[in-house]
């Protein structure tokens, strides 16, 4: 997955805003415990006053307290007040800070004058046990205290009591709604963001895998299968493309949600923080075992959605066959074997990961017990209050909470990191063939030329060679033919033309130029290719003529398919050129798709035809037809025509004949039927004795 986040550059903004938007999600989040607390603290318990700190006081009742303040705390106490008439006002500008040392330095007093004003007995007898007890008297006890205190000196003074304590609630409550809001914006924005970010994250990695796999030479291509291929740029890329979605908002969102709990559970209170350590450790065993129960099936997973694309291809492919050999039981059992092995991984997997929901759940519900459990002896001791009990739970659960989002995400995540590996396997596959980095150009002098000087060549990792020391040369204008036995290396000699792939020895020149110094889309401009399997794409046949050379005139379009003998069949169709052309061409015969794939060469008008057995599918008047309109068409160009009969090619300038991958001899028929045995040997199992003569 790392290696793959260079992908995110182009959405850095977002995800720069992102982040910010998770830690101001993350704050409203920590906060609303701590408001939860404080209005069961301040404004249940306290009825809406904060502290022992009074917003204003009688000077009388200052006065009644001031033998009871420490040395130097009466001075600092009247400088943070303002004296109007009878009364002090707390100044506006108090820090923080300023406000709980004045909260230390009025609470004891104030519990001692409340004391005294109820206390029955002498002042003396109440003095000695205030001061023998009150070093043991906890700080939210002294608290509760100078609150009451405070509240009684409001009502002294005419406030009324339950209006601050509505007015404290009210206004708690507003805050809260207020981070609530600003958590649901911030949560739908993150969601908005994080599928923006994700999907130009799988929009780039399709695009550098498709065109990664456009620059692989045959050599890679048998690396990977073509079904590997496919769930790789399709099923990889959408498994890294929904876990980038989740990432914002769990797997980045988790650790600021878990850490900043962390902080406000020591900030609230730590002596119950080993409770939340025995439940992270607890946690960390469950994902542990988990994972390496789970992780290698992840992998296997990846590989068995491949199987299963290549089974299920296979099938579709080649159902005719399927049929014509009533092999249709032995395929369903073959795709069932593969599909089960698929559906018992998958529920191998699943069944350990719904074991990780309960146990966390029993891991944060057990986490509540103990913190309520504890917590309440620690408010009974009066070293808690209630609400920090609650806030303590809520801080619990987030932090909790924070692992388990993570955990949701580790079932995702494995498999997702299996799906990135296999896509950067692609994407780290240099190809074989490369442009050269200095470039030569075409030859004017040379130009139609091809030249095959000692070429020798073998397949990667194979054991022996396909040509073996094949030197050739085919002139602007002259058709060269190359015929042998099956499995002769025909089809491979005139592949090493466009550089599907590199000569292991020697060399093949166009236009007087190494095929290997020249840069592959020039060579290929030059060149009129035909495969053995006609190729079309779903389109029209008008589409599929000028795949080659868009833009061409209609007529020109029109002059191809009658040199290819396709314009009869085509016009007889209701929307002539027009026509659509089904996916593999399917809605087309053999002839005329192999006719269809000649007129799109045709078009192109380029200087070298390349004809791999491309008259295979067409009878011998059509043939026939076709080879004297192209000669009469193809006069200025070079042809190369690789072929099973000998009646396709009796007329060529020059004939290879090939034997086992060496050159067996050349020369025209006339010249081989005197000087070749291969070539007179095929010509007479093909021939009869009047055609011969």
């Amino acid at each position: 997955m790392i290696k793959l986040m260079k992908y995110l550059k182009n959405s850095a903004g977002s995800i720069v805003l992102i982040m910010g938007l998770l830690f101001l999600q993350a704050y409203c989040d920590l906060s609303l415990p701590d408001y939860t607390s404080k209005i069961i603290n301040v404004g249940i318990q306290q009825q809406g006053i904060e502290d022992g700190v009074p917003e204003k006081i009688r000077v009388s009742t200052m006065e009644k307290l001031k033998p009871f303040m420490e040395e130097g705390a009466v001075e600092k106490v009247l400088k943070s007040y303002l004296q109007d008439e009878d009364v002090y006002v707390l100044k506006d500008n108090i820090s923080e800070e300023a406000r709980e040392q004045l909260n230390v330095y009025l609470c004891r007093p104030m519990m001692i004058v409340g004391a005294l004003a109820a206390g029955n007995g002498t002042h003396l007898e109440m003095m000695g046990a205030l001061e023998e007890n009150m070093a043991d008297i906890p700080d939210s006890i002294l608290t509760q205290a100078a609150v009451s205190f405070v509240r009684m000196e409001y009502e002294a003074m005419g406030e009324d009591a339950d209006k601050i304590q509505m007015d404290y609630i009210i206004s708690s409550g507003i805050h809260m709604m207020l981070m609530a809001f600003v958590i649901m914006a911030a949560a739908i924005c993150v969601t908005f963001l994080s599928a923006r970010v994700a999907a130009g994250l799988g929009h780039d990695l399709r695009s550098s895998v498709y065109h990664r796999i456009m620059s692989f030479s045959n050599r890679e291509y048998h690396k990977f299968s073509t079904a590997s291929l496919i769930t790789r740029s399709t099923n990889d890329v959408q498994q890294v493309q929904q876990v980038m979605a989740m990432m914002f908002r769990i797997v980045l969102y988790a650790p600021i949600l878990g850490l900043g709990g962390v902080i406000r559970v020591l900030q609230t209170d730590s002596s119950m923080t080993w409770i939340l350590g025995v439940a992270v450790v607890l946690i960390l065993l469950v994902i542990f075992v988990l994972f390496q129960l789970a992780m290698p099936k992840f992998t296997m997973l990846q590989k068995l959605i491949d199987r299963l694309n290549l089974v299920t291809r296979e099938i579709l492919t080649g159902i005719p066959v399927i049929r014509a050999f009533s092999r249709e039981k032995h395929e369903e059992e073959r795709f069932e074997r593969a599909n089960l092995d698929l559906t018992k991984t998958n529920l191998f997997v699943n069944r350990c990961m719904t074991f990780m929901m309960p146990i966390m759940m029993l891991i944060m519900n057990g986490t509540s017990i103990l913190i309520i459990y504890f917590g309440s002896y620690a408010v009974d001791g009066g070293t808690m209050q209630v609400g920090n009990v609650m806030a303590f739970i809520q801080y619990a659960m987030q932090i909790i909470m924070s692992f388990l989002m993570i955990t949701a995400m580790s079932i995702m995540l494995p498999r997702a990191n299996v799906a990135a590996s296999r896509i950067n396997e692609v994407l780290e596959t240099e190809g074989s063939i490369e442009d050269p980095e200095n470039p030569k150009h075409a030859r004017e002098d040379q130009k139609g030329r091809v030249e095959f000087d000692h070429v020798t060549f073998a397949y990667p990792d194979a054991g022996e060679n396909v040509l073996t020391d094949i030197s050739f040369s085919a002139q602007k204008g002259q058709t060269v033919a190359v015929i042998g036995s099956t499995g002769s290396g025909k089809s491979t000699l005139l592949n090493l033309i466009p550089r599907f792939y590199d000569v292991t020895e020697g060399s093949v020149r166009v236009d007087g130029v190494d095929v290997r110094e020249m840069p592959q889309k020039e060579l290929r401009d030059k060149l009129g290719y035909v495969p053995q399997k006609g190729i079309l794409f779903s389109g029209t046949i008008d589409s599929n003529i000028r795949y080659g050379k868009t833009k061409i005139s209609e007529s020109a379009v029109k002059e191809a398919a009658a040199v290819a003998q396709a314009a009869e069949f085509i016009e007889e169709k209701p929307n002539a050129y027009y026509s659509p052309i089904a996916q593999g061409g399917t809605n087309v015969s053999g002839g005329q798709k192999q006719r269809l794939s000649i007129a799109r060469a045709i078009a192109k008008q380029p200087e070298i035809y390349l004809f791999d057995d491309s008259f295979s599918a067409l009878d011998f008047k059509t043939d026939s037809a076709l080879r004297k309109a192209l000669k009469e068409y193809t006069k200025e160009a070079t042809t190369i025509i690789v072929a099973q009969r000998i009646s396709t090619i009796l007329h060529a300038d020059q004939i290879i004949v090939l034997d086992d991958g060496h050159m067996a001899g050349i020369g025209t028929h006339k010249e081989l039927m005197k000087n070749c045995e291969v070539y007179r040997q095929i010509a007479m199992s093909q021939l009869s004795e009047e055609e011969l003569a």
